[in-house]
């Protein structure tokens, strides 16, 4: 007998609880839709520009003190060329300045640090940082245009050159300019509430701006230790340590010769290359988090709002590409037909989407490293003009410094070549990376494929003959793909497999409980209890499986009969119209009529529609982390239900006889009921064993 003064209130806490859990849903939806149209709302300014500038403001740092370290003046007596110049003493004025400019510099990378740290308030951190990269940039400008007349330079002009601090001044002031201008996006993006005033960086990003500090730290130190060492002037000492660090080895003059030098290389050398490594690491994994996700989610969007615009009421036909057009028409159609067409089209838009990102990655990264090499080449043909360089030999020899070739028959030899070489190489390296990594998706991948195809003609036949391989990969060239192979990406932590085998052992025993009490309730014909108990295994074990697929490298990517599956298990049954945004097409407007599937609700409901941009496909999220989520929610809810006795008892979206029935009208049985089919008749079978014996 249930008591009357507390009733009520357990009915409306309960329905508290699940208001509350439905707002929460809903607010993890806009996140997630708030995230995935990034690109498009200033991801740029809120996340690219503090990378950037926290990533070469020590570089430019670093390039500030190499040009405070040594004079700016070089005189150059008969035979002797500028690269072994005698210096002249600067003006007290020139030091001074250059000084505060450095100070300045110094102080606004602290502010981004701090700020990134959260330590200090936005405002007041990128007003200090903007400000003081500004005034050491326009400092070092005024020095660079002071010392480039006449007056400062000694006459006669043949006998006297500028020095390679000077060049490093030149540097450091582009430097400091272009990254307190890409802080001021924003601030300006801040400041009109496109994101909060804070960084958006993850802590990979964080961990590449530290590692950047440190490579140049440890090349800045080393150079001053190799320079004491074998007698070199320190910014020969910062050339010879670049090269040296980034494994390109030019050669030349600058070699440690004493036998201190020689082993102090041995600790060197094997130390910057792991910093190197750890950089390379840190970019390659940034490119392909970060990058790869919001160009894929950027390409997402374009495609799909072009396929929508390309509806043709007439023809009811859909645009997908320049030659491709398929069938797209309500008429006619069960709601089951219409989502699965919808789907259908879905999967396709992903599939070309993620292709056009994939090839113009490749295209741009080509691009980015095309320029580096030939810009590079023609500064290095106009530096090293006393060597009679032309522009086919400067092609020769950035090709192979970029390569890490390394011949060493050919070197810069000038202030401005020695300075300009180390800030070309330094920016080389995320250059290459990301060049690489977008090589790994395209041109490296098609030809692993195409080798694994081939050994299957030639020396490795498939199980099926060469003539039968032949076939499908004849079939897989029509729709773009050589050979479709995938790993489980098993790379997890410890810590992590021991989470899953927590996880999975957990989610084991709840099947089996519930079984088992599906079976009792059944044997004493209470079909709800049973059908609820059932209901409530088949999560369990659905779980179980899509933690299986969470690691799957590529990412697991369902049929639309395991979607329709998998909805029906949270309560979206794809037969169930009113549970989903239909598409309004205005046939008045002919070929112009256009599905209006883009909105992110439906009058406020949590409806969606495969096309539109709350659809599953659509997000950052994988589909089995999609499924996962959703399927824990309702397993939660379901044992909350259980625990409460005012809970409202209501028919579970499948039963023992759904499964016995099949599907029906989900067309044909996708293999997961299959499977479910036959974990159930195996635990029937082993639960009468144990009752046996």
């Amino acid at each position: 007998m249930n008591d009357p003064g507390l009733d009520q209130p357990a009915q409306q806490a309960a329905q508290d609880v699940e208001k509350n859990t439905g707002e929460q849903e809903m607010d993890e939806a806009e996140c997630e839709e708030q995230d995935f149209l990034d690109p498009s709302r200033w991801w740029f300014a809120s996340t690219a520009c503090p990378l950037i500038a926290g990533t070469f403001g020590p570089i430019a740092n670093a390039f500030s003190i190499c040009a405070l370290v040594e004079k700016w003046r070089v005189y150059m007596p008969p035979g002797v060329d500028e690269g072994h110049g005698e210096h002249i003493e600067d003006p007290k004025w020139l030091i001074a300045v250059n000084t505060i400019s450095l100070i300045f510099a110094l102080t606004a990378n602290m502010s981004l640090l701090l700020k990134m740290a959260r330590r200090i308030h936005f405002g007041f951190s990128m007003s200090v940082t903007i400000v003081g990269w500004f005034m050491a940039s326009f400092l070092l400008i005024a020095l660079v245009a002071v010392a480039s007349t006449s007056t400062f330079r000694i006459q006669p002009m043949e006998q006297h050159a500028l020095s390679q601090a000077y060049y490093y001044g030149i540097i450091a002031a582009g430097l400091y300019f272009i990254i307190a201008s890409l802080l001021i996006f924003t601030v300006v993006g801040a400041h009109l509430g496109h994101y909060p005033k804070e960084f958006r960086l993850t802590s990979s990003q964080r961990t590449l701006m530290l590692q950047t500090v440190c490579f140049m730290a440890y090349l800045l130190l080393g150079a001053l230790v190799f320079s004491k060492v074998e007698g070199w002037k320190f910014l020969d000492a910062v050339y010879w340590a670049d090269f040296t660090l980034l494994t390109v080895g030019v050669g030349g003059e600058y070699v440690p010769k004493t036998h201190t030098g020689r082993t102090l290389l041995f600790f060197y050398a094997i130390g910057g290359i792991v910093s190197v490594g750890l950089v390379i690491g840190s970019i390659r994994s940034l490119a392909l988090e970060r990058g790869k996700e919001k160009m894929s989610a950027r390409f997402m969007e374009i495609k799909r709002q072009k396929v929508l615009a390309s509806v043709d009421g007439e023809e009811r036909t859909i645009k997908l590409g320049w030659f491709e057009k398929t069938k797209f028409s309500e008429r006619g159609l069960s709601e089951v037909q219409r989502r699965e067409q919808e789907f259908r089209v879905m999967r396709r838009i992903q599939e070309k989407a993620e292709r056009n990102r994939r090839y113009t990655a490749l295209a741009m990264s080509s691009i980015a490293a095309l320029l580096l090499w030939l810009i590079g080449a023609l500064v290095f043909m106009h530096s090293e003009k006393p060597q009679g360089w032309s522009y086919f030999l400067s092609l020769y020899f950035a090709y192979t410094s970029l390569l890490t070739i390394g011949y060493g028959d050919y070197y810069p030899l000038s202030n401005s070549g020695k300075a300009f070489f180390v800030f070309w190489s330094l920016l080389a390296v995320p250059t290459l990376t990301i060049l690489i990594s977008n090589m790994g998706d395209t041109v490296i991948k098609a030809f692993r494929d195409l080798t694994i195809w081939v050994g299957s003609l030639t020396v490795l036949p498939g199980e099926n003959g060469v003539s039968s391989t032949l076939k499908i990969g004849i079939r897989r060239l029509r729709h773009g793909k050589l050979y479709e192979g995938g790993t489980e990406d098993n790379g997890t932590t410890s810590q992590g497999a021991s989470e899953q085998q927590l996880l999975d052992r957990l989610a084991k025993n709840v099947e089996e409980k519930e079984l088992g009490l599906a079976e009792k309730a059944g044997e004493h014909g209470d079909y709800l209890e049973r059908d609820t108990h059932f209901y409530h295994f088949v999560l369990a074990k659905e779980i179980r499986n899509l933690m299986k697929d969470m690691n799957a490298s590529p990412p697991r990517q369902y049929t639309y009969q395991e979607w329709n599956y998998y909805l029906r298990l949270i309560g979206q049954d794809e037969d169930d119209a009113s549970k989903h945004r239909r598409p309004k097409i205005d046939h008045s407007r002919k070929s112009n009529s256009q599905p209006d599937l883009g909105t992110a609700d439906d009058g406020g409901n949590s409806s969606w529609s495969w096309l539109g941009i709350k659809s599953p496909l659509m997000g950052s999220k994988t589909e089995a982390d999609w499924l996962l989520q959703r399927l824990t929610a309702i397993l939660e809810k379901e044992m909350e239900k259980m625990r409460s006795p005012n809970a409202k008892k209501e028919p579970p979206p499948i039963s023992m006889a759904d499964l016995r029935n099949g599907q029906g009208s989900s067309g044909s049985e996708p293999d997961v009921v299959r499977g479910l089919k036959k974990d159930v008749g195996d635990a029937e079978v082993r639960r009468r064993g144990n009752n046996a014996m």
